[in-house]
């Protein structure tokens, strides 16, 4: 009997990378793997878009485009590249205008790529349209995509095959044109009878001809069996993907599903021998790069709790990044209410993301207390309409907090009139940093926006998690010495701790500790030792041993609140500031959190500069205050101040550790702690992450609620605003600087 070809798409290069490194991955170390698929028969992958556009840039120092025309160059003319879009957003962190949009297909187009796989995590159509259209106007192949999940049980009135058939029919009727159909589950999380529902019913709508492709994950661990449905039920490709990037959060292997197959009517078409023998380039070509444990195991909870596999490990890895992924879990199981509350658009991004950061801040600040500002923009309707109407009380909190009213208008108008939006305003921003204007620039600035300006003038910082195979042989042949410095991996009991080491500081999962490493074991004189406990469980009291205001007021010092990159420095040494002033800007897991000043008067110091890595703690600024009123009393910084970090070392596990306790307040406000004297208030990074913009310069003066800085944490920007009005005294962060909770944004005097 002959056997129905099964196709598939690899995609181990795109979409793997993403749900096993977190996207980074340097282009040199996988071409040599690309070469050896290409050998072996396969002649469609998945070669960039998604993630991956973003993470060269951010994580890699690499150009995108340079690397799919390398990608391009090792396949031949022939091979079909594929990339992943995301409707209005393409691959950018945000929502773009229609230029960028159309931009974006010619780009991709000019740099090899054939065909591009759109979707909308929401599945309005409106999302779909015109970015399809350009699409095809370019000339390339466009696979138009309906996005599924399983909701968490209990919940219902979408995601059901016949809400799958209710999007389809108005594709059809929106007359966009597409060459093929995908189903995409990106959480894994689908039931498998689902899947089978769902394209049965799609092939009787579409009919024989129409071309129906089907993506999972492994996650749930069900993803064999979906496949299977979905083949069944007459789809005609898969997403397979490759050793060491195949099964946990990545697809299934590729030798897999041809087991999987055996016996039955349907093939793969593949030679099992030449694909275990790329495979096992591949492997080679990764042996250095750091495995998270999570990216290999499948997780029976992920259905209460919907995370794509490319999301998952970015998240975690951004956590790393931060110290603390020892929050993980609760992060994660927040997620169920977010997800109930907030429309049940389908977890992939940009929509995984906002529920991933909405399940972060109420870990982190209290349920509730603080709105993201992509989950808040999404449940008011700015991102186009959910599948189901959000929960009244979140709609109406999120309007009150980011103070946007509720909408109904097609996101693709509003953001044509943003003005900070579009090629005109990316060209002004590569004119005012001195930068070439091509498209390319155009297109990497408004998507990148901080960061893509960043690679641009070669200020971009290297995040990637692998072993330099050199410096092993050196540290290996060189004489045993005390680590005076560097990132560990120290596991006790069998739980792992994330240990930076520098400038007599040690941070550990995002806590900072003073510390003196020496070679050999000294006596010690306790006679039983107690046991250690972290800085932030001692209290800590008013510090009467700083200086005395001078005649213009007390200085402020303002700390980090969280760990991450300070982004933008807003603000210069002598400047005058108002109370509530952004002073910078941090960014922490994508998330940006402005670090505002708590009273008026002059910046005197800003320790930092842009691209600074920072923990929670780090002195960011100094302000002399205006005044000498009464300082108000206010949480104490919960670590000391430690060195920047550039990268932490990879944890294997989630680790419970010392963290920084819960903010309840509900806004984004850092922590003020005590005063040195009259009127001075430290401004303490409320979560780890990145400072984005600074906004304010010590010196500068301030009024209360005024924006200091911006701080990114999970691809959220986050206002760092002053408590009261004053002059910034200090601000001892740069734009860049990575931070952890408690660090020191800003010194703030009162006025």
């Amino acid at each position: 009997m002959k056997k129905k070809k099964i196709d598939f798409m690899v995609t181990a290069f795109r979409d793997g990378f993403q749900s096993v490194y977190g996207a980074r991955v340097f282009t040199k170390d996988f071409l040599p793997a690309v070469e050896a698929a290409v050998e072996a028969g396969i002649d469609h992958f998945e070669a960039g878009g998604g993630a991956r556009f973003q993470s060269l840039y951010f994580y890699c120092n690499e150009d995108a485009f340079d690397m799919m025309d390398q990608f391009r160059k090792t396949v031949g003319p022939d091979v079909n590249l594929q990339t992943l879009a995301r409707g209005t957003n393409v691959v950018g962190l945000e929502s773009q205008s229609r230029d960028i949009i159309d931009l974006h297909a010619k780009m991709f187009k000019k740099h090899g790529i054939s065909t591009i796989r759109n979707f909308d995590a929401l599945n309005d159509i409106n999302n779909l349209v015109y970015s399809g259209q350009c699409i095809v106007d370019a000339g390339l192949k466009h696979e138009v995509s309906v996005t599924m999940m399983e909701l968490p049980p209990g919940a219902e009135g979408a995601h059901t095959p016949e809400f799958y058939m209710e999007v389809l029919r108005k594709i059809q009727e929106s007359g966009l044109k597409y060459d093929s159909v995908c189903f995409k589950d990106a959480s894994g999380t689908s039931a498998p009878q689902k899947v089978y529902e769902t394209i049965k019913q799609a092939r009787a709508f579409l009919g024989d001809d129409a071309r129906i492709v089907f993506h999972s994950h492994e996650t749930a661990g069900t993803s064999i069996h979906s496949y299977k449905g979905a083949i069944e039920a007459g789809a005609d490709q898969i997403d397979l993907s490759m050793a060491p990037v195949s099964g946990g959060t990545g697809q299934p292997d590729l030798i897999t599903m041809w087991h999987a197959l055996r016996g039955t009517e349907y093939d793969l078409g593949i030679d099992i021998k030449k694909v275990m023998k790329a495979e096992e380039v591949f492997k080679d070509c990764m042996k250095d790069y750091f495995m998270p444990p999570e990216a290999k195991s499948v997780e029976p909870l992920i259905p209460f709790s919907p995370m794509p596999g490319g999301a998952l490990t970015a998240n975690t890895q951004m956590m790393r990044d931060n110290g603390i992924l020892h929050k993980y879990d609760e992060v994660s199981a927040a997620m169920g209410e977010v997800i109930k509350r907030g429309g049940y658009g389908t977890s992939v991004t940009p929509v995984s993301q906002f529920y991933f950061q909405q399940a972060f801040n109420n870990v982190m600040f209290g349920p509730w207390k603080k709105i993201a500002e992509g989950y808040g923009k999404m449940v008011l309707g700015y991102f186009g309409k959910t599948p189901v109407a959000p929960d009244p009380e979140i709609v109406k909190l999120s309007s009150k907090q980011l103070k946007l009213e509720p909408t109904t208008r097609i996101p693709i108008d509003i953001n044509d009139e943003d003005p900070n939006k579009g090629i005109e305003f990316a060209k002004k921003t590569l004119k005012e940093n001195n930068l070439k204007i091509t498209d390319e620039n155009i297109f990497i600035t408004a998507t990148c926006k901080e960061k893509g300006i960043a690679f641009l003038k070669g200020e971009a910082k290297i995040g990637v998690r692998k072993i330099d195979p050199d410096a092993v042989k050196k540290d290996n042949s060189a004489p045993s010495a005390a680590p005076a410095s560097g990132d560990y991996t120290v596991t006790v009991n069998g739980t792992a701790y994330n240990v930076q080491i520098k400038d007599g500081k040690a941070v550990v999962n995002g806590t900072a500790y003073n510390v003196d490493v020496k070679e050999g074991l000294s006596k010690i004189e306790t006679a039983v030792p107690a046991p250690a406990k972290p800085a932030a469980s001692v209290p800590q009291q008013p510090k009467s041993a700083a200086p005395a205001p001078s005649a213009g007021g007390a200085e402020e010092v303002i700390e980090a609140p969280l760990p991450g990159l300070v982004l933008r420095v807003e603000k210069n040494v002598g400047e005058a500031i108002n109370e509530g002033d952004v002073i910078m800007v941090v960014e922490s897991m994508k998330m940006e959190t402005e670090i505002h000043s708590p009273v008026s008067g002059t910046v005197k110091e800003i320790p930092v500069n842009n691209g600074d890595q920072i923990v929670a703690g780090d002195k960011l600024a100094v302000i002399q205050g205006g005044g000498s009123a009464p300082a108000q009393t206010a949480p104490a910084v919960s670590a000391p101040a430690a060195a920047p970090v550039s990268s932490p070392a990879p944890v294997s596990a989630p680790a419970p550790a010392a963290a920084p306790a819960p903010v309840s307040a509900p806004s984004a406000a850092p922590a003020a702690s005590p005063a040195a004297s009259q009127g001075t208030e430290n401004l303490e990074a409320p979560l780890p992450g990145l400072v984005l913009r600074i906004l304010k310069n010590p010196g500068d003066t301030v009024e209360e609620d005024e924006i200091v800085m911006y701080v990114e944490s999970m691809k959220m920007e986050t206002e760092i605003n002053s408590p009261f009005s004053g002059v910034i005294k200090e601000i001892p962060v740069n734009q860049g600087d990575q931070i952890t909770a408690g660090d020191l944004l800003a010194v703030i005097e009162r006025s």
